[in-house]
């Protein structure tokens, strides 16, 4: 087993297409119409083109804006993406104009930061330490 495809739910499909491609830098790997007002719109690491896909949901179910709501009031991210240096990250997506919650903290086994996704989410990037032994 393996994971394939998650998702977050997201205020703006095409807002947030511009956000995780052209600020983040992933990919977009599927953008195929379901009606009207949704698409089936995927990203994906450039560094893993063929691994796991990120699902841009709209978020238009009560359920998910409740849960979104509640998540960003007490500060908790949606989802969390591995980076090499948590600090050089956050300083190239600052370039970009991307918005921190949380400086790099250093909490042991690894140093995380988050940040505003613009689409009504709060994300977590995190680098794990490495232990010599």
């Amino acid at each position: 087993m393996r994971i394939a495809l998650t998702s977050v739910f997201v205020d703006d499909q095409r807002k947030a297409l511009d956000f995780y491609t052209n600020v983040l830098g992933f990919d977009k790997r599927h953008d195929i119409p379901l009606g009207e007002q949704a698409r089936w719109l995927t990203v994906v690491s450039p560094e893993s083109p063929d691994g796991p896909e990120l699902l841009l949901e709209p978020a238009g179910h009560p359920a998910a804006k409740a849960y979104r709501d509640a998540l960003v009031a007490d500060g908790i991210p949606l989802a969390q993406f591995a980076v090499d240096d948590v600090y050089a990250e956050c300083e190239r997506l600052r370039g970009r104009g991307v918005e921190f919650t949380q400086e790099p903290t250093d909490v042991g086994a690894a140093v995380i930061a988050v940040f505003d996704d613009t689409c009504g989410n709060l994300i977590q990037i995190a680098a794990e330490k490495t232990t010599a032994g």
